[in-house]
């Protein structure tokens, strides 16, 4: 059971990313290919790891800390990725947007999933 929690949840912060990259791409016209959608949730993708190694996420997947933390290394380190590895736009909107739709999505999920485990 705790193995297919894991993975569940590495997936769904994965697939959190990707809708916000998706709906982003969709909203400005950027279109919907694979290939551009991985090519801007790149950064993302691995800071969202770095936060999944900086938390042992493995061990404690659906708490709110875990969570927490994933989320702003998700955002903090996927935006220096994106600025200066990606050299792509860092615009304070886009920053804004990020954090409110990734806090909202890569905590919200672990609430839901907490509350329903908890019944």
């Amino acid at each position: 059971m705790k193995s297919k929690i894991i993975l569940w949840s590495a997936v769904i912060d994965v697939l959190c990313i990707v809708i916000f990259v998706a709906i982003g791409r969709k909203n400005h016209d950027e279109g919907e290919a694979a290939a551009g959608i991985f090519r801007v949730a790149a950064p993302f993708l691995l800071a969202a790891a770095a936060g999944w190694l900086a938390t042992q996420a493995w061990k404690k997947p659906l708490e709110l800390q875990t969570g927490a933390i994933i989320w702003l290394t998700t955002i903090i380190l996927g935006m220096v990725l994106r600025h200066f590895v990606f050299d792509d736009g860092t615009a304070t909107a886009f920053i804004i947007v990020a954090t409110v739709f990734l806090c909202a999505f890569l905590n919200g999920w672990r609430a839901l999933a907490r509350k329903r485990l908890n019944r």
